[in-house]
């Protein structure tokens, strides 16, 4: 995982810690399903967290999009394909509904891309009135299931408190 770095000086350098904050706070929810292993290299993380406004899609603009490309890691015989996923959170909100997108577009990352009927969970597909600031049950639960379906890596030793890891 990389995220991109907040400005260490300058009229920008506090809203980046804001957002930095925010999104580490985010990470830290997730960090007690997933193993985060941090990249120095952007190139090298499977997830790149990054400081932006999402592109308008179908004309709709969000606070948050992930977004999941395959990628040759290393030529081989075979070669290896793994996911790269670019996460584009807004530093346009405030720090509780950053926190709150992180939390959700993570799920994407690690692989979560459905969304919850339930306003109250962090995948909800319509946030409800306040910001969801931690995984709910449903949430792990979800998450716990999915790392259990056979053709994942490590789905037949993956079990209810196993981590996965992600780079």
């Amino acid at each position: 995982m990389w995220i991109e770095p907040a400005a260490a000086d300058g009229p920008a350098a506090r809203w980046d810690q804001l957002w930095l904050q925010a999104v580490e706070a985010a990470l830290a929810s997730w960090a007690e399903l997933v193993t985060i292993h941090r990249s120095e290299s952007r190139e090298s993380a499977q997830v790149q967290i990054l400081r932006r406004r999402p592109p308008l899609q179908r004309g709709r603009a969000s606070h948050g999009r992930a977004e999941l490309a395959l990628a040759t890691n290393k030529p081989g015989d075979p070669p290896k394909i793994e996911p790269r996923v670019l996460v584009s959170i807004s530093p346009g909100q405030r720090p509780d509904a950053i926190q709150a997108t992180a939390l959700h577009e993570l799920g994407h990352a690690f692989g979560m891309w459905g969304h919850s009927d339930q306003p109250q969970d962090a995948m909800a597909g319509v946030p409800g009135p306040t910001p969801v600031l931690q995984l709910t049950a449903r949430d792990r639960a979800t998450f716990m299931w999915l790392q259990q379906q056979p053709g994942l890596p490590g789905s037949d030793s993956t079990a209810a408190g196993d981590q996965v890891g992600c780079h």
